[in-house]
């Protein structure tokens, strides 16, 4: 009970004891949260292997609360405030922002959703689920995050999300860069939709962030393990012992354009659920332009309603490299709010490129990449 008397919760309580009693009978605030944490092996980490503790893998760690007020005539106030931290240190995650994952006002109508604040993009709204690689090992995104199906934010930003038609929905963004004389730098939007028909679901949208920076920044290195990066390189190498020196590890490489296109679909065939995925990012620095091609496919299997099976392979392609990764996790259900789970990775660069998994681990000093973890995780 001492973890809840924060100041943020206590001012949050004194505000709605506050309220009118009339606001009372037609709002409603909800606190939630997810915690995961546990055990991972590493088969090589910068030239050796590890075993290490480590949080906010399955799920991103969070605690957040979330309202409503209905205003009448079909219109109602809508707020999320959601933090994420590490379960590990205690320590705020997203470059220490107290509400890093989600902090949004809105209002919502019979139409859709009008809200402003630091929002998932339409990559995650619309896409994300079909990242079952990510299901199976949360390791396992995409190489570099650079499609953001990792689910990613956009801040500063106006949204409009649509209420679902006959399985329909779509919604777009906008983010301000709010740099004086300056609309473009820093800018970013996204547009997507989404259907879902039985057993059939289907995804895509489109993202595109200029001069990313922050949490967003590039360390071409560090994300994807390649010794240049459109044709500057990203790393310097002793001569005589043969260390690698990660060029923008402490400054970020300057990215004119980040621009990805996904789209991904899934069918259930009874305890099968059937997921793939396609995205196409375009980076643009010192006038020049190279894209990424990713390619995923794989299945959850239901055994048991407490017992699941996720499985996942992904084909990545950017500058004449080439990675292949495979994936596999299992879950087990103690209650409906806590399960225990396995799962690992093994990825396989092309010669040269020094594999890094997920964006997660130091990359290893080869072109192979493996992990191992088991974990618990706890929702409330």
């Amino acid at each position: 009970m001492k973890a809840l008397r924060t100041p943020i919760l206590s001012g949050v309580a004194l505000a709605l004891a506050c309220s009118p009693a009339v606001s009372h009978a037609q709002s409603s605030v909800t606190l939630y949260g997810i915690l995961d944490a546990g055990i991972t092996y590493v088969s090589n980490t910068g030239g050796s292997h590890a075993v290490r503790f480590d949080d906010g893998i399955s799920y991103g760690n969070r605690w957040g609360i979330k309202g409503t007020e209905d205003l009448g005539n079909g219109l109602s106030a809508v707020f999320a405030l959601e933090s994420g931290f590490k379960l590990g240190t205690g320590r705020l995650a997203f470059g220490g922002s107290e509400f890093g994952r989600q902090a949004y006002v809105g209002l919502s109508s019979p139409w859709g959703t009008v809200s402003f604040g630091n929002q998932l993009d339409m990559t995650e709204e619309m896409v994300f689920l079909y990242n079952i690689s990510a299901w199976a090992s949360g390791y396992a995104i995409h190489q570099g995050d650079f499609d953001r199906f990792n689910g990613d934010r956009l801040p500063n930003s106006v949204q409009f999300m649509s209420n679902e038609i006959d399985g329909f929905k779509f919604g777009a963004m906008w983010s301000f860069g709010n740099v004086a004389g300056n609309f473009h730098q820093g800018s970013a939007y996204s547009v997507g939709a989404h259907y879902a028909h039985g057993g059939f679901t289907m995804g895509t949208a489109y993202t595109q962030l200029n001069n990313p920076s922050g949490i967003y920044a590039f360390d071409p290195y560090a994300m994807i393990g390649t010794r240049t990066f459109l044709g500057q390189p990203t790393v310097s190498v002793d001569p005589a012992t043969g260390a690698v020196t990660d060029l923008y590890s402490n400054s970020a490489f300057p990215v004119d354009k980040q621009g990805t296109f996904g789209v991904g679909a899934s069918y259930a065939l009874g305890p099968v659920t059937l997921r793939g995925n396609y995205s196409y990012t375009t980076i643009k620095a010192f006038g020049q332009s190279s894209h990424m091609h990713v390619g995923e496919g794989g299945a959850s299997w239901s055994m048991t309603p407490a017992f699941t099976v996720d499985a996942g392979y992904q084909y990545t392609h950017f500058e004449g490299h080439h990675w292949n990764q495979v994936s596999a996790g299992l879950h087990y259900l103690l209650s409906k709010r806590t399960d225990v789970y396995i799962s690992g990775d093994y990825l396989k660069a092309s010669n040269g490129v020094n594999a890094v998994i997920g964006y997660s681990f130091a990359p290893s000093s080869t072109a192979t990449q493996a992990d191992i973890r088991i974990g618990m995780r706890h929702s409330f």
